[in-house]
């Protein structure tokens, strides 16, 4: 029933109800609902109206509309006081609960005086009192009338008499009440009692409309003071999938905002505000307003601390806003809101709150959510640990950076550099050509396409006098070209340093092995990047070997260790090439080795992440993973945000096949979170939320994989993933909302990853998707379309030979609720037939086929029960006996024998 016209009696007024009951939250049903009373009143029953009053009630209370909930109440509460005869038990019931809705409620509107609040709470007392209802849910909604004000003795000595009143019917179900008593201990800052009382609700052993929605939401921050972020971030997913469809819970929706701009994740936290518009200038609840407008201005502080003031962001219709604007907005209003309450109240107790919430500092600096968001800002640089005393002046960061880079140059030195640079220019100190040219090289070494950086430190370098110097860089530059696909230009850049390289050998001593070494490394590397026969491998091996001679002697010497370890890395590469996969294991080992004991650890990652894929070119999972974790650890801080997400995922894989599905998560959750800082979102970072989906999956985390999975799927293409990911991860959210009784969204899934799977050459993927989406069609109330997936499948499995699964699908359809008498009689004589064309085959499995034919003739006789003559249903229990009976299953003949018995009684 679609409209409101035409309700003819009670029954189709409760059917109305119940449809409206339903709709997703918000105006439309409290709209509706009045419609629906309008009818009521036509009926002539006072029972209908009562019953419509108290939907209308349900429906405002559960809306941002609370503020319409008084009238209906106060005409019901007139109703009953007038005649109480024509509420039944339900109905009287129901209105002695509502008594709780009006106390919070009046609490979230400060236009209430506190003295009318005070006179519902003695009224409601006073009517429990006389239908002789325990005082639990009085003192429980005392409590939090005084909580809300600020007077301690008075909440204390309530919240002690909730406790101890006897639960009764009246009382709020446990995991409201749970709710209720955790958010008060965390309110004191009792977090571990708050998790302790929450948990019940948390692990789904009391659930309600709501909960555990409100606690998932109340948990965020407990967790993260007690430094449990990664239950933190799985409450997120999981109250976050529950809430954001709720247009009650916007307060619960604000703390999932809120946990998200205290966690590094205020891109995020912008997306969640940009979903619901209508948040910002919804009246109908102050309380819920003012929350979270108070969230909002706690984002946009963040965001103008982090140098985004001026970034648009979302806000009330009617104009666009920056960050710096929207913060100055939403803090006004929420204080403006909060100044009426503290009026009401006579107490500053809610200013206080809010002032709070919004002068909060982040707990966490980041925490990886494994969800796609749009960036706010650049992606940062690794993250690496300063010195523990840095030098402030321009001179000190200039002799600094000059000692590192001596020492063990790498990465730490070209920030040093960088620190030396920025302070030189504030300070107008002026430089040698000397460090100019280090500042240059190091700025190249850090660029995608250095070739015409390398050049400008080549000149500065032969400025400062120093020819060697110049000469690595000229190589470094023809590396550069190597690496932008410039083949030709790099090996004729190459050849004049490489040459004058040559002149001076073997008479070099540490200085000007050094830069010799540099040149020696440049051209083997370009040479085996760009090889295009054994002449080219042959003259790379010359060159590391050269390259090994030079630097062995100087194996004290850090850089020239490290280089020698490079030329064992090379020769690695050599040999690999060459088929010998155990010599490149080996020099990899000795080269990773090497570099670590020089101090320069970032160097050995490139050789962990070639013996790690030699592991898994022989299968050995735990060799693979001990040396993608040794890359990882020996890469920390300095590995580029790209690096650090591939390596992450393949250590995800690796640990994934071996069933560690728990550290699997952990991993791709990294990789994800790296690949969005490289600005890869849609491409590795999409990948591995897909892994991250399934691997969570695997762990029963559902409603988290569910939300990783859609959030892989905004960026899954064929073109980049395959269609095989495209499928498996809407398979994969199939499984999830199953799992998660959305049996709807469920079916969805599976019919968009059959589309795909239908092109396919082998169509068992497709027969068991239309399969599964038929099961959840069916469960969600969708028999038409239930039925016609049926048809699809069955049609699939009889193409692939797959007669059980033809059966299968003939009997389910039989099953439907549409499906008529004349119906179910077809598809069991359909599915019987089936079974009988197929034991008549030479290579029928028999024995499974008569089992399967006796199913079918036991749930014909179910079906036939309903609606057939005995002697129909009793001729298709002795044919299923029979069926059983010859595929040699004794308990199932029993049991059908049994039946047939029964008929005879």
């Amino acid at each position: 029933m679609n409209g409101t016209d035409g309700i003819p009696d009670l029954d189709g007024l409760r059917r109305a109800m119940a449809e409206n009951a339903a709709q997703p939250e918000g105006p439309a049903r409290g709209a509706r609902a009045e419609l629906l009373l309008a009818q009521a009143e036509k009926l002539g029953e006072p029972l209908a109206v009562i019953e419509a009053l108290g939907h209308q009630l349900q429906m405002y209370n559960y809306s941002s509309e609370k503020a319409k909930m008084f009238v209906p109440f106060a005409r019901l509460l007139r109703m009953w006081d007038e005649h109480p005869e024509d509420f039944d038990a339900y109905e009287t019931h129901s209105l002695h609960w509502v008594f709780k809705w009006m106390s919070g409620g009046m609490l979230s509107q400060p236009h209430i005086p506190l003295a009318s609040m005070e006179k519902w709470l003695g009224e409601m007392e006073h009517r429990y009192r006389v239908a002789g209802h325990s005082e639990r849910a009085v003192r429980m909604s005392e409590f939090y009338v005084a909580d809300h004000i600020g007077d301690e003795e008075r909440a204390t000595r309530a919240y002690e008499a909730w406790l101890a009143a006897d639960r009764d019917t009246m009382a709020d179900c446990h995991a409201c009440e749970l709710n209720g008593q955790g958010a008060r201990q965390a309110a004191l800052r009792n977090d571990e009692r708050a998790l302790e009382l929450w948990r019940p609700v948390l692990e789904g052993e009391h659930t309600c409309a709501h909960e555990p929605h409100a606690t998932l939401a109340d948990s965020l921050l407990p967790l993260l003071r007690l430094g449990r972020p990664e239950e933190a971030r799985a409450n997120h997913l999981r109250g976050y999938r529950l809430v954001r469809r709720m247009e009650s819970m916007r307060g619960a929706f604000a703390a999932h905002v809120e946990f998200c701009a205290l966690t590094g994740n205020e891109a995020r936290a912008l997306e969640l505000l940009a979903e619901r518009p209508a948040y910002f200038t919804d009246t109908g609840n102050p309380q819920g307003l003012m929350d979270f407008l108070g969230v909002t201005a706690l984002v946009m502080d963040r965001l103008t601390e982090l140098g985004l003031g001026e970034q648009s962001v979302p806000g009330p219709a009617g104009r666009s806003w920056t960050a710096a604007e929207l913060a100055a907005h939403a803090r006004a209003e929420a204080l403006a809101l909060a100044a009426h309450f503290d009026e009401r109240n006579g107490t500053d107790r809610v200013g206080t709150r809010l002032r709070e919430r919004m002068a909060q500092r982040p707990l966490l600096d980041r925490l990886p959510l494994g969800v796609r968001v749009v960036r706010t800002a650049a992606p940062p640089k690794p993250v690496v640990t300063a010195p523990a005393e840095q030098p402030r002046d321009a001179a000190a960061l200039v002799e600094r950076a000059r000692r590192v880079s001596e020492e063990t140059g790498g990465p730490e030195a070209g920030r040093a550099w960088e620190a030396a640079a920025r302070a030189a220019e504030a300070e107008g100190l002026e430089l040698s050509a000397r460090d100019r040219a280090e500042i240059v090289d190091y700025e190249a070494m850090r660029s995608e396409d250095g070739a015409e950086l390398f050049a400008r430190a080549a000149e500065l370098y032969a400025a400062a006098g120093d020819e060697d110097e110049a000469r690595a860089a000229r190589a470094r530059g023809a590396y550069a070209m190597s690496r932008a696909g410039r083949a030709d230009d790099a090996l004729a850049a190459i050849r004049a340093p490489y040459e004058e390289v040559l002149a001076a050998l073997p008479d070099l001593d540490v200085t000007t092995a050094r830069p010799a070494a540099a040149v020696l490394a440049c051209r083997a590397q370009i040479l085996l990047r760009e090889h295009a026969g054994d002449a080219d491998i042959a003259a790379a091996e010359e060159c590391a070997r050269r390259l090994l001679a030079l630097t062995e002697p100087f194996s004290a010497v850090p850089h020239l260790a490290s280089q020698a370890a490079s030329a064992r890395s090379m020769l690695g590469d050599i040999a690999l090439h060459h088929g010998d996969a155990d010599k490149a294991r080996a020099l990899y080992e000795e080269a990773a080795a090497a570099h670590v004991a020089a101090g320069r650890p970032w160097v050995a990652v490139d050789c962990e992440a070639r013996l790690a894929g030699l592991a898994r070119d022989r299968d050995d999972a735990a060799d693979a993973e001990r040396a993608l974790r040794a890359a990882l650890a020996h890469g920390a801080g300095y590995l580029e945000p790209a690096g650090s997400a591939q390596l992450n995922l393949q250590l995800a894989e690796v640990l994934a096949a071996t069933g560690q599905f728990g550290p699997a998560s952990a991993h791709a959750l990294e990789a994800a979170h790296w690949a969005d800082e490289a600005g890869d979102s849609p491409g590795l970072g999409a990948w591995a939320r897909f892994q991250l989906g399934g691997h969570l999956l695997r762990e029963e985390r559902t409603a988290e994989a569910a939300e990783v999975l859609e959030s892989a799927l905004l960026d899954l293409t064929a073109e980049d993933h395959g269609e095989g990911a495209l499928v498996q991860a809407q398979w994969w959210l199939g499984d999830c909302a199953r799992a998660l009784g959305e049996h709807l969204q469920a079916a969805e899934a599976w019919l968009k990853a059959a589309e795909i799977a239908q092109h396919w050459p082998e169509q068992r993927d497709h027969a068991m998707l239309a399969n599964l989406a038929a099961d959840a069609l069916e469960r969600a109330g969708r028999t038409e379309d239930a039925d016609r997936a049926y048809a699809r499948a069955g049609e699939l499995w009889r193409s692939l030979g797959h007669i059980h699964a033809v059966v299968r699908c003939l009997r389910a359809r039989a099953w439907l609720d549409s499906a008529s008498a004349d119906d179910e009689r077809a598809f069991m004589t359909a599915a019987i037939g089936a079974c009988e064309e197929a034991l008549a085959t030479e290579d029928a499995d028999h024995e499974a086929l008569r089992s399967e034919l006796g199913h079918t003739h036991r749930q014909f006789a179910e079906l036939l029960a309903r609606h057939a003559p005995a002697a129909e249903t009793a001729a298709q229990l002795d044919l299923a006996a029979a069926a059983f009976d010859e595929a040699g299953d004794a308990e199932a003949r029993d049991e059908a024998r049994a039946a047939r018995a029964a008929l005879s009684e």
